[in-house]
């Protein structure tokens, strides 16, 4: 089983939170905005993941397990 991030870009703000605390799987367009890697979440990076997912301020990441 494989976790991976997902971003909800319609609740999305641009606050680039995510891309702060997560720069392994998640980078920032000029305006701010994810763009989320589509490699899996590995059990290193989990602790990091769910900061990012539970600091959005508009919760609009979650984790996704395929």
């Amino acid at each position: 089983m494989s976790t991976r991030i997902v971003v909800d870009f319609i609740a999305c703000d641009g606050r680039g939170v995510c891309g702060e605390l997560l720069p392994e799987r998640i980078t920032l367009d000029e305006w701010g905005y994810p763009i989320v890697s589509n490699d899996e979440i590995t059990p290193e990076l989990m602790a990091h993941a769910k900061r990012a997912v539970a600091a959005c301020p508009v919760l609009a990441l979650k984790l996704l397990r395929d």
